[in-house]
C-alpha cells in the first residue's frame, strides 16, 4: 500500500466533499441540529402533572394535604371540581392528567386514628407518565402521611426502627437530559457517519468517474482507507463540537477523558464509516444509498442500543440483535465517560467490540468495492 496514493485519493474526496454542498451541511450542520432538537425534544422528566382536585371533606386537614401536592412541584392544580361525573370529561380531553379525590370524613378519620383513604385516578393512555404520577402521588401521601403521625408526638417517644439515607450518584438531580445528550452524541454520530460514507462510492458511479478510478494502479484498500480519511476527521470534529455543545449549552457533566472519547470515537467511527461505504458500493444510487443507510442505522441505533428502551426488558430474540448493534457500546462509552468519568479500565470491553467492529466494517467496503471493480 502506498502512502502517497492512498492521501492522493483523500485529497481527491476532500476537494469533491467541499463541492458538494448538500454533504458538507450533512456533515457539519446537521449533527448540532439533531442535537439540539432532540436534546430539547426529548426528555423523561414529568412535571407539571395537570391534576384536578375533588375535596368532599373540605376541612383543614384535606387543604393540608393539597397544599403538600402543590408544594411538591410536580403538580400543578388546573381546577377544583364539585361532582365525580366531572372526573370522565376532562380525562377524555387532556385537560387533567390526574384527579385527586379526597372522600368525606376524610379528616374525622384521622382524629379517630383510622385509615384515611384518598384516591388518585390517572389517564392511563399515556402509561409512562402515569406511571411516574403515580409513584409521586403515592410518594407525597407517604411523606405526609407520616407527618401526621408525628404531630404532636414528643420528640423523644419518637423511634423510626428503619431511616433511609439515599444518594444517587453521578446524576445527582436524576435530570433525563443528563442521560440524553451523551446518548444523543453516540446516536447522531452513528447515522451521520454511515450516511456520510453512503455517498461516495454511488456518486462516482452517477458521476461516470468509477471506470476512471478503477484504471489507476490503486488498490482497493487504498481506495477504500482514502476515502474514508477525510470522514473520520469529519466525524471526530463533529464529536468534539456535539460534546461540547452538550456540556455548554444543556449543562451536561464531563468527567471523564477527552483523549479516551476520542480514541474510542475514532474506532466508532471506522466501523460506521466502513458500513456507509458498504451500503454506497452495494446501491451504485446516492438516493437509495441514503436511504438504506438511514434505515441500516437509525432504527436499530434508535430503538436497539439502549437509548430509548432498555435492553433488558426486551424479548430474548431482540436483546441478543442488540450485540450487533455497535451504537451499544458506544452508548455505554459515551455515558460512562461523560457521567461517571471510568476510564479504559471499564471501558475496554466496549473497545475491543468497536475494534472488532470497525474491522468488520472495512472488510466489508473492501470485498464489496472489490466485487464493482470485477
Amino acid at each position: 500500500m502506498s502512502l502517497t496514493r492512498l492521501l492522493a485519493i483523500a485529497r481527491k474526496e476532500m476537494i469533491q466533499l467541499r463541492r458538494d454542498t448538500r454533504s458538507m451541511i450533512l456533515a457539519f450542520l446537521l449533527p448540532v441540529l439533531l442535537l439540539v432538537l432532540f436534546g430539547y425534544a426529548i426528555s423523561w422528566d414529568v412535571r407539571n402533572i395537570r391534576t384536578a382536585v375533588l375535596d368532599g371533606d373540605r376541612s383543614a386537614r384535606s387543604r393540608e394535604l393539597i397544599d403538600a401536592f402543590r408544594a411538591s412541584g410536580y403538580f400543578t392544580m388546573v381546577e377544583d371540581l364539585e361532582r365525580s361525573a366531572e372526573i370522565g370529561p376532562r380525562l377524555d380531553r387532556g385537560a387533567i392528567q390526574i384527579a385527586l379525590v379526597i372522600p368525606a370524613g376524610f379528616a374525622s378519620d384521622l382524629d379517630a386514628g383510622r385509615t384515611a383513604a384518598v384516591q388518585a385516578i390517572v389517564d392511563g393512555s399515556d402509561a409512562n407518565t402515569a406511571t411516574i404520577a403515580l409513584g409521586y402521588a403515592e410518594a407525597v401521601a407517604r411523606t405526609w402521611s407520616a407527618r401526621v403521625v408525628l404531630q404532636g408526638a414528643p420528640l423523644s417517644s419518637v423511634h423510626l426502627p428503619v431511616e433511609a439515607d439515599s444518594r444517587v450518584w453521578f446524576n445527582e438531580e436524576l435530570l433525563s437530559r443528563n442521560m440524553i445528550v451523551p446518548g444523543l452524541v453516540a446516536i447522531i454520530m452513528a447515522i451521520i457517519a454511515a450516511m456520510l460514507t453512503s455517498l461516495t462510492i454511488a456518486r462516482e458511479w452517477e458521476r461516470g468517474t468509477m471506470e476512471q478510478l478503477a484504471a489507476t494502479p490503486v488498490s482497493r484498500l487504498e481506495v477504500v482507507l482514502g476515502k474514508l480519511l477525510p470522514y473520520v476527521a469529519i466525524g471526530l470534529v463533529d464529536i468534539v463540537a456535539t460534546s461540547v455543545l452538550g456540556v455548554v449549552l444543556f449543562d451536561v457533566p464531563f468527567r471523564g477523558g477527552p483523549a479516551l472519547l476520542m480514541i474510542l470515537s475514532f474506532f466508532f467511527l471506522i466501523g460506521a464509516l466502513g458500513l456507509g461505504m458498504f451500503i454506497s458500493a452495494a446501491a451504485k444510487s446516492q438516493v437509495l444509498a441514503t436511504q438504506a443507510a438511514m434505515v441500516a442505522t437509525f432504527l436499530p441505533a434508535m430503538l436497539l442500543s439502549g437509548f430509548m428502551f432498555s435492553i433488558e426488558v426486551m424479548p430474548p430474540v431482540l436483546r441478543a440483535i442488540t450485540y450487533l448493534i455497535p451504537a451499544r457500546y458506544f452508548l455505554v462509552v459515551t455515558r460512562g465517560i461523560f457521567l461517571k468519568g471510568v476510564g479504559i479500565e471499564i471501558l475496554y470491553i466496549q473497545g475491543l467490540l468497536m475494534i472488532a467492529f470497525a474491522l468488520a466494517g472495512l472488510s466489508l467496503a473492501v470485498l464489496k468495492f472489490r466485487k464493482e471493480l470485477g
